[in-house]
């Protein structure tokens, strides 16, 4: 039995494609209607994180932050009624700090805890590709081994737990650089008279082109912002990436620049958009 704590736009695609594989899924979402449509997949609905974990072999969180990880776990009642001999796969992007207080937690608890945030947003997520960075005792990552297959394309091992999260921070760094610089060189092509689908089109196909800046930019220029990853998010996730790098004290000032355009992005209301919304606060428009 696996238990899925959090059933939102990455949780709900992942526990169905958990299910198609075979497995027995147990969902649980903080918003209960939410999660009901996960029964007609033959997917059990839990009325409370308790009861989501109660019994369950390998017990995911997919949760929005980590404050929300450590509530559930805690608050929620979910860790203490994990079974003993159950792993906890801990595959939401929470941070260095809450990684390691979700590692205390788990010790204390005396159960095992692989730490495996995913690269990819909703639509990945439907396809069951996307990349898991895995860490964590042996034993337990091969226990968890089919849950990876289900939900990923690929797996990547990264050591002992908390190497999943080091390098999904940096995949952030890389990701938040991208789209915010993606964002003011359409805006600049905008504001030059120029077509920015001939920008993309320049750069397709050829060493300065990424599929990424063709599904992001065609978002931009169409002011198209149906939510795959949310600005809110983003803006989380920038906010991780400084938490990270001023432990190391490093200054990352393409972060903090996108942090900042993802902060005027939720203060203009803009926050539930997707994240290629960034443009509307490079440009000062409005949605």
């Amino acid at each position: 039995m696996i238990a899925m704590l959090g059933t939102g736009t990455m949780g709900a695609p992942m526990a169905r494609n958990l299910r198609r594989a075979g497995l027995e899924v147990r969902g649980w979402n903080r918003t209960r209607e939410v999660a009901d449509p996960l029964r007609e997949d033959g997917i059990e609905v839990a009325g409370s994180a308790e009861e989501a974990v109660h019994g369950a072999d390998l017990v995911v969180t997919m949760l929005a932050d980590g404050d929300a990880v450590t509530e559930v776990l805690e608050d929620g009642g979910a860790l203490a009624a994990m079974a003993d001999g159950a792993v906890l796969v801990q595959m939401s992007t929470v941070g260095l700090a809450a990684t390691e207080a979700v590692a205390a937690l788990a010790e204390d608890r005396g159960v095992a805890l692989v730490d495996a945030p995913v690269l990819g947003t909703k639509a990945p997520a439907e396809k069951g590709e996307l990349v898991v960075l895995a860490s964590g005792p042996r034993d337990a990552l091969g226990r968890c081994r089919p849950i990876f297959d289900a939900v990923g394309s690929t797996t990547v091992e990264l050591g002992e737990t908390g190497g999943g999260t080091r390098m999904k921070l940096v995949l952030n760094s890389w990701l938040l650089a991208l789209t915010t610089g993606l964002a003011e060189s359409i805006a600049l092509a905008e504001q030059l008279d120029l077509d920015p689908e001939q920008f993309l089109g320049v750069i397709r196909g050829g060493p300065l082109g990424v599929p990424y800046a063709d599904l992001k930019g065609k978002a931009m220029i169409e002011r198209s912002f149906e939510p795959s990853f949310a600005a809110s998010l983003a803006a989380k996730d920038a906010g991780l990436v400084l938490e990270a790098a001023e432990r190391k004290q490093l200054g990352l000032h393409l972060a903090e620049a996108a942090a900042a355009l993802y902060r005027s992005t939720e203060r203009a209301g803009h926050g539930e958009l997707d994240m290629a919304a960034v443009l509307l606060a490079v440009k000062g428009e409005d949605a």
